[in-house]
């Protein structure tokens, strides 16, 4: 790109903005990131990206700042906008390969922030497989609210409690304007610390870098060494493919699993082990999660944030337990260089820490989530159980085609004991970009309806998300899936001992539905949505645009 005479416009362009010849003779190395001015997950990562950049020129590099787009899922949760995340994964992801493709950057380390820059960023580091990291932002610190620490999650809880009278509206301005204190992404075990954790685990995040909070002076350190570090690999010649293999993505599962996480985890591994060619399906999810002890008690259904297991030992603790217990691919290697069973020998417990478990007094025997099948979804649902599976319950239907109308059913009272909300229609191809339910979950938890109704749904659940849920139904109701056909009243059977989802209708009724049932018209026609929502695989593949 800048060697020769024959690059001297390059070069002209280049030094047009600060580049000088000693910069022409180092490898060129891309810091992306997506910063955005909207939301605290990700409004620090220029300033971190500057810390890396620090470390790449001590380690003999130059730098080049890459700038992607990011959607923040808690302000568009509950509306039109929220479609719009699930694409950005694909955006983020193709704007880093096209501008590290077109400009011949020699490595790259990306920064993530908020839920899908995550795995975006990961996914462009497995399409270009050139030497490369990638380091989160860290998380928010937890806001205090009546002498408890609180997370954005329990805000979309209050608005259930505040719709069915349980929460004024000064108490509920004071939660919001408490909840998030400053920089970083949301502080459960939401979907960002999820994968976050998930890819320290999996080796593409350097070990100890995840949990360290956004705003903790130590964060500083952690992205100058992750600049340092990109210019070792790329002297080794240590490229992505080195730890996007299977081993890899079996400890990122079992991470998520023994942690409770986010059930977008099954969504944005299986994405990358696809970019990465590793062979990778739904089925591994509850393979694994069956013989995961839970052992983080972590929100939202537990009690501590990320920054305390950071203060716990971190993800690394987590692993530590799981390698005692023979349960972790230990000689998988990770971007440092040394194996991740080394890694978490080297863990740290804090003496008296409760937010780990010991191996012999787990919260639960298995993980956090389990992947059910059945008459309802035949390719796959995913349900967060979080060690409190229960017993078979059956629920009748209540049938919504848009999220908004199921919102405002559950907080006009509508929904009752014994109801299984179905939203549906708002798959990856029928909504299109697959929304997040928090907004009507969170109302329902907040009702105080959470142990008594069921909800299913071909959209997505947050990381916040709790109870009688299952989320990614598949196929999807767009393309005539078996939640398409789901009327009133309908008997819906959850077990998820047995792994079962069934739809409760005879064949012969369910033929007649399926004879009477149309497609619907897209809703979008052009631009990016319409583009999503021809080029997007099924939920248990994934959801992605490539073949």
């Amino acid at each position: 790109m800048i060697d020769g005479p024959d690059r001297a416009p390059a070069r002209a362009m280049m030094r047009a903005v600060g580049y000088r010849d000693e910069d022409f003779r180092r490898p060129l190395v891309g810091v992306a990131h997506s910063w955005i001015e909207i939301m605290p997950c990700n409004i620090h990562l220029r300033g971190l990206a500057e810390r890396v950049k620090e470390g790449i020129r001590e380690a003999g590099g130059t730098p080049v700042e890459i700038n992607t787009i990011a959607v923040s899922d808690g302000i568009a949760m509950g509306t039109e906008g929220m479609k719009a995340s699930l694409i950005s994964r694909e955006v983020v992801a193709d704007s880093i390969e096209l501008a590290a493709r077109g400009h011949l950057l020699d490595a790259l380390v990306c920064i993530s922030g908020c839920d899908k820059t995550i795995p975006g960023t990961v996914m462009a580091l497995a399409r270009l497989d050139i030497p490369g990291l990638m380091v989160y932002g860290g998380s928010i610190l937890p806001g205090r609210f009546q002498g408890r620490d609180v997370t954005i999650g329990d805000v979309f809880e209050a608005v259930g409690k505040h719709a069915v009278g349980a929460m004024s509206d000064a108490e509920l301005r004071e939660l919001e304007s408490a909840a998030c204190p400053g920089p970083g992404a949301c502080g459960g075990q939401f979907t960002a610390n999820t994968m976050a954790t998930a890819f320290e685990a999996l080796g593409i995040s350097p070990a100890g870098s995840s949990g360290v909070p956004a705003t903790a002076a130590e964060r500083d350190d952690v992205m100058r060494a992750a600049g340092r570090r990109v210019i070792a690999m790329l002297r080794e010649d240590f490229r992505p493919s080195r730890v996007l293999a299977r081993p890899n993505f079996e400890n990122a599962i079992a991470a998520v699993m023994a942690t409770g996480g986010s059930t977008n985890a099954v969504l944005h591994l299986l994405a990358c082990a696809r970019e990465a060619g590793t062979p990778l399906s739904i089925d591994d999810f509850d393979r694994i999660s069956a013989r995961t002890p839970l052992l983080a008690d972590m929100k939202p259904w537990g009690r501590f944030t990320a920054p305390d297991l950071h203060r716990a030992g971190g993800i690394m603790l987590v692993l530590r337990r799981l390698l005692d217990a023979g349960l972790l691919a230990a000689d998988a290697m990770t971007v440092t260089g040394r194996s991740v069973g080394d890694e978490a020998r080297a863990a740290h417990e804090t003496p008296g820490q409760e937010v780990v478990r010991p191996l012999a007094s787990p919260i639960a025997a298995s993980g956090g989530m389990v992947i059910v099948k059945g008459s309802l979804a035949p390719e796959g649902g995913v349900m967060k159980v979080a060690g409190h599976a229960g017993g078979a319950r059956t629920f009748r239907a209540k049938v919504f085609d848009r999220e908004e109308d199921a919102f405002a059913a559950v907080v006009g009272k509508r929904i009752v004991a014994g109801d299984c909300v179905v939203i549906r229609y708002e798959g990856p191809k029928g909504g299109p970009g697959m929304r997040e339910m928090l907004g009507v979950t969170g109302a329902i938890v907040g009702a105080g309806l959470a142990d008594q109704v069921g909800l299913v749904t071909d959209g997505r659940f947050s990381g916040a998300t709790h109870g009688h849920v299952v989320g990614h139904i598949a196929p999807e109701a767009a393309v005539g899936g078996p939640i398409a056909l789901v009327r009133d009243g309908d008997a819906i059977l959850f077990d998820p001992a047995r792994r079962v989802l069934d739809l409760q209708v005879d064949a012969a009724e369910i033929g007649r539905r399926r004879a009477a049932w149309r497609a619907p018209a897209p809703r979008y026609t052009s631009g990016a949505m319409a583009k999503y929502a021809r080029l997007v695989s099924s939920a248990s593949e994934g959801a992605i645009t490539t073949g």
